[in-house]
């Protein structure tokens, strides 16, 4: 990348922080993508989303090849990411609602 092409990008401490997310809700209108992450905690009774990002749908394929890339690149070093028999799209509905005592 030549020095006019470079991209200087700040990242504050409050952002480096980042914040925990294990579920994510996409939606989309006829010009935006919104993703909803969201963190759920066993025996909270309320998931609470954390961030929302709103995108061009250009913007969502980059990152769909993005994020396609970098799991390719992540399961040739560590191997395959297991899903656990979920079905890829679907909210996980009873997370959280166990009903063991201890």
């Amino acid at each position: 990348m030549s020095a006019e092409n470079e991209l200087n990008i700040e990242l504050s401490s409050d952002v480096a922080q980042g914040s925990y997310s294990n579920l994510a809700i996409i939606t989309h209108s006829s010009s935006e993508f919104i993703i909803d992450f969201i963190r759920m905690l066993p025996g909270v009774p309320k998931a609470q989303v954390n961030n929302r990002i709103i995108m061009t749908a250009e913007h969502a394929k980059r990152l769909f090849l993005a994020l396609q890339d970098n799991i390719a690149k992540f399961e040739s070093q560590y191997g395959e990411i297991e899903l656990h028999n979920e079905p890829i799209n679907r909210v996980p509905i009873n997370f959280g609602n166990n009903s063991a005592e201890a």
